[in-house]
């Protein structure tokens, strides 16, 4: 017969209180029923664990000795029991995210509020990155999930589709182009382009779809933040090539906003290792963003 947490919570309460009866009532079993956990658990071990007196029960020796040990042991395991629980229950818990800065400046703000007002305890520890070292940051267990742009290299990583970003042209209003409802690439192949660094998925996206034209993305200025380029645009500089999900094309209302032809589009994926559970606190993040998507 083997030992089973049953009868050590069995034993353990008939210890504390020295008495079948007592303990009976606080685990909700009947006596019989308590009686029968006890012998199996003194079966399993190979002793006597207790003591029937005029007074009560006692411990044997080496019930003494178990049930000092079990206080200490049972009562991290419940607390462990507990925190789990409190995890499955999204009543606490921390999740490692790495995103891609037009996402972490655009949907995932409002997508934290979303969680936090549904689940107050739980908190997001973000880092921004590029597609690239997103990959490499869940890969290596930096991070608990990613959101990245595209599939991501090899087996060992899985992505689940979140939503689609545009790229669009983002122009002064009274520039020959912006009249236009959709800016061919080869138009723009003839203009001053403004676009994020190459190592970024906007940069692989557009390299791609020149590529495919015959067409050679040629930069006029690059820049790491989507708000350089607008400021750029905003001074006459030339046209910012931008994902959709950029915060920062609200504080430049003043600017026209064009899709491009064909059009381009991002897909932007939840990455995490392959074969791994996402951890509730990640589940809820993930809903917030597909509920701040779809609003």
């Amino acid at each position: 017969m083997d030992v089973t947490l049953k009868g050590l919570r069995a034993f353990l309460a008939i210890a504390r209180h020295r008495s079948f009866t007592r303990a009976a009532g606080l685990l909700h079993v009947t006596q019989p029923a308590l009686t029968v956990q006890i012998r199996g658990l003194e079966a399993a071990l190979g002793l006597r664990l207790l003591d029937r007196t005029p007074q009560g029960v006692e411990p044997t020796e080496a019930g003494a000795e178990l049930a000092r040990v079990l206080e200490v042991q049972l009562r991290d395991l419940d607390h462990t029991l507990e925190n789990v629980r409190d995890l499955a229950a999204r009543r606490r818990g921390t999740v490692r995210l790495a995103a891609l800065p037009s996402v972490a400046s655009g949907p995932l703000p409002r997508a934290m509020l979303r969680m936090r007002e549904r689940h107050p305890e739980l908190r997001v520890r973000l880092q921004e990155a590029v597609t690239g070292r997103i990959h490499d940051m869940v890969r290596a267990d930096m991070v608990d999930i990613g959101i990245a742009s595209g599939p991501p290299p090899g087996p060992d990583l899985a992505r689940e589709p979140l939503f689609q970003d545009r790229i669009l042209a983002i122009l002064p209003a009274d520039h020959p182009l912006a009249a236009r409802r959709r800016i061919p690439l080869e138009a723009l192949a003839r203009e001053h382009l403004l676009l994020l660094e190459s190592n970024t998925s906007v940069w692989r996206v557009l390299d791609d779809a020149f590529a495919a034209k015959g067409l050679r993305l040629s930069p006029f200025q690059q820049a790491v933040h989507t708000g350089s380029l607008i400021g750029m645009a905003q001074a006459g500089l030339g046209i910012a090539l931008l994902p959709s999900t950029a915060v920062e094309l609200r504080m430049a209302p003043e600017l026209a906003r064009c899709p491009l032809q064909p059009d381009l589009v991002r897909d932007i994926m939840v990455v995490h290792r392959a074969g791994r559970s996402l951890s509730p606190a990640a589940e809820a993040l993930v809903e917030a963003l597909r509920d701040e998507a779809e609003d």
